[in-house]
Parts: structure tokens; sequence; C-alpha cells
């Protein structure tokens, strides 16, 4: 009787340790076949956004790691923390050591509004905030103005409403989270008495979800404010809310309304104002932020691709600090093909693409990077699963040879370090 010979295992190298560099790798290890992955993280510790991104009052959005700690729990599963993709490590590199990478870095840069002043002491990305109140290494040493009264949020989405609510919630409630020391003590001393919050385009088309915006109702010791006039929706952003996919919509505009209608805000200490059709044209001041100017914005288009069009109104905030929240987009990696303008690495179903739409052979991207940034953490299962799914169709036809994996990579980089 002939003995099947054992298969060596299938070596792949995972760059990034968020939610969609783990579900890769979950997907990966349940295979019919046997795979070894290796995971490469910037930072020394791993999780990504679900670590450092998740506002530090919603406990159970993180409970989610436990599921990734079980995956690294896992015999054919490896954490190399501390390594650089581009810098530490070279993709050539990891080519000899590895029958196929797959890039989950993740989006890293924050859009920018391009707008004269968005340089001036006192306008940041909310980014920077997030990173701060969550104790991020890159972040933890950024210094916010929160002597100011007044501050702006631009983005209706729901990192800019998690903003909103770590600056306006009283401190005794951020005490019974895991937020930052350094963060809790200087929001202890914050002046802010005001928030704003200022989105493109109308109450239909805001991006928070219907839990986010109905936290922001709930903070203690703080009114909110919409503009009732506001809310009037175009005939296109009625069909919109029609829709049956559109439910989340409804619900927002439903919480806008009962917003709009609260009459007693006396007593409060903090408020946070609503703004919709609102575009930035400019932050002003003397070497610091003192005022952001925006033009009033009326919607065109058909219904779900309507745009912002600016009108000659003007309108002004004045205002000491201010966060821009308008989306991220990936970096370029070293010798890797990358689309500028949707900032994302070109893909087909998770094969990277060269720019004449050629496949890369052994090279694959998940996540943020691959897509953009959209969705929520469980987004990045399915996303993941598409991309192993590639993978693992193209197993047969990548380098077959024998591959080192964990053990070529630890000693590559212990050769550089001597």
């Amino acid at each position: 009787m002939t003995q099947a010979i054992p298969q060596h295992p299938l070596q792949v190298a995972v760059i990034g340790s968020g939610p969609s560099g783990f579900y890769a790798a979950e997907a990966l290890l349940r295979a019919d076949r046997a795979v070894q992955v290796t995971m490469l993280e910037r930072l020394p510790v791993p999780f990504g956004l679900v670590r450092s991104g998740v506002a530090p009052d919603h406990p159970k959005l993180k409970e989610v790691i436990r599921v990734y700690q079980r995956i690294a729990q896992h015999p054919d599963f490896h954490f190399c923390g501390n390594v650089q993709f581009g810098q530490d490590i070279q993709l050539a590199e990891l080519r000899q050591y590895y029958h196929a990478v797959i890039l989950a870095c993740g989006a890293e840069t924050d859009r920018s509004l391009d707008i004269p002043g968005e340089a001036l002491t006192g306008s940041h990305t909310a980014t920077e905030f997030v990173g701060w109140y969550n104790g991020h290494p890159d972040y933890r040493d950024c210094q916010f103005d929160l002597s100011q009264e007044v501050a702006v949020v631009i983005g209706q989405g729901n990192v800019a409403a998690d903003v909103c609510r770590i600056l306006l919630k009283p401190v005794d409630a951020l005490r019974r989270t895991d937020i930052a020391g350094h963060a809790l003590d200087a929001l202890a001393a914050s002046r802010i008495r005001e928030v704003h919050l200022i989105g493109r385009r109308g109450p239909a088309q805001a991006k928070f979800s219907a839990k986010e915006l109905r936290e922001l109702g709930e903070i203690e010791q703080c009114a909110v404010q919409v503009n009732a006039d506001e809310l009037q929706l175009n005939p296109a952003s009625q069909l919109e809310l029609a829709a049956k996919t559109n439910d989340n919509s409804v619900k927002n505009l439903n919480l806008l309304q009962t917003f709009s209608e609260q009459t007693s805000v006396t007593g409060q200490q903090r408020r946070l104002f609503i703004h919709f059709l609102l575009t930035p044209l400019r932050l002003e001041g003397d070497s610091r932020l003192q005022r952001a100017v925006f033009a009033r914005n009326r919607l065109q288009g058909d219904p779900f691709a309507q745009t912002a069009v600016a009108t000659d109104t003007c309108f002004s905030l004045d205002c000491g600090l201010l966060f821009r929240s308008i989306g991220y987009r990936a970096r370029p990696l070293p010798d890797i093909p990358f689309a500028h303008r949707r900032g994302v690495i070109p893909n087909q179903a998770g094969r990277v693409l060269e720019s004449d739409k050629k496949i890369v052979p052994g090279l694959y991207v998940c996540g943020w990077i691959k897509r953009g940034a959209n969705g929520i953490i469980g987004t990045n299962r399915a996303d993941s699963l598409e991309t192993v799914s590639a993978l693992l169709e193209d197993s047969g036809r990548l380098d077959t040879g024998v591959k080192t994996g964990q053990q070529g990579l630890l000693n590559q980089l212990a050769a550089r370090k001597t």
C-alpha cells in the first residue's frame, strides 16, 4: 500500500494585525491543507483599530479581541511585532520565505480638507485625537488645547460621533472606561462647552449609525440642538429614505427630529449642535485657529448619487479647536502597485493587480487597503475570506518549493540587527 507523502505547509505572511489580518489568518488556518501563518505588525502589540480606534466607552466592540486571541493561539500562527514592512523587511525578502503575502495594512492616512488654514495650530485629524485618548504610541504625546470653549468636528460618521462624545461626556463617566490616563487628566480640566458637528450633505446621507446618534442624545448634562429647517428633505432624499435598505437613515432622521423639538436646554453644562449642508471653505486665525468659514450647500443629483453643491451663502463659527473626520486612505507601500486616486491597492477579488491589470503572483490584499475605508469590524470577515479563497485557489500555481516561513524571517531580521 502506497503511503501519501506529507504535504509541506503553505507559508503565508500577513502584513498587519487588525481585523482583516486576523480574519485572513483564521480562514487560512481552517483550510483543508497545511498552512502556517506569520503575522507582521509595525507596533509591538496586535489588534489594530480594535485596540486603538474603538472608543473607550464602547467596551463591547473590543470583545472581538477574544476571537483574535483564540486565532493567535493556533500552533501554526506566529506573531512578529515591531517589524515594519518596507523598512525592516522588503517584499523581495518575504518572497524568499513565504509562498504568498497578504497585505492587510489598513488605511492610516486621514483625508485632507484641502482648504486654506488647515495647518493652523488647533486644527487636527480625528485619528490623532482617537489615538491619543486610546494610548496609541504614535499619538499619546499629542497636545490638544482643551482650554478652548468651542470645538468643531467635520464629518458625520461614527468616528466623528466618537470625538464629539468624548469631548462632551462628563469626566466621571469616562473614569469607568479604559481611556488612557493622560487623556483622562486632560479631559478633566477641559473647558469645552460647545461642539459643532458638521456635514456636507443632508440628514438622509449622514453616515453615523442610529446607535451612535442616540448615544449623543444620552450624554449627561449636554443638550443636542438641530435646526428643524435643515431636516427638510428634497425629493431625491425622500426617495432615498423610502428604500427598504435605508432603515438606518430613517432612524437617524427620527432621532434628529426629536432633537430639533427640544425646547428646554437651560441648565445643561454643554451643548452639541448638529449641522447639515455645510462645506468648509477656510480656517482663519493668526498662527492659531480662531474661526471656521463654511459655504451653505444644496443637494443635486439622483437618489443615492446626490452631491453637495456650494451656494454663495457663507456661515462662520468662532472656534479654537477643530477635528476633521472625513475618511481615510491607504498609504502607498514600497514595491506594491497603488491606485492613488482611490487610495487602495488595485486588486481582483483580493489578487493584487499591476497597472496593466495583470495579476501579481503570490501577492494578495484584504481590508481597507483593498476596498477603501468603509464597513464595520465584521465587514472584514467576508472581505478576508474572499481574498483567502483566491489564494487557496491559486496555491497550486504558486512557487511550490519548500519555504522556511517564520524561521527564515527571524534569521533575516536577526542578521540585520548584528
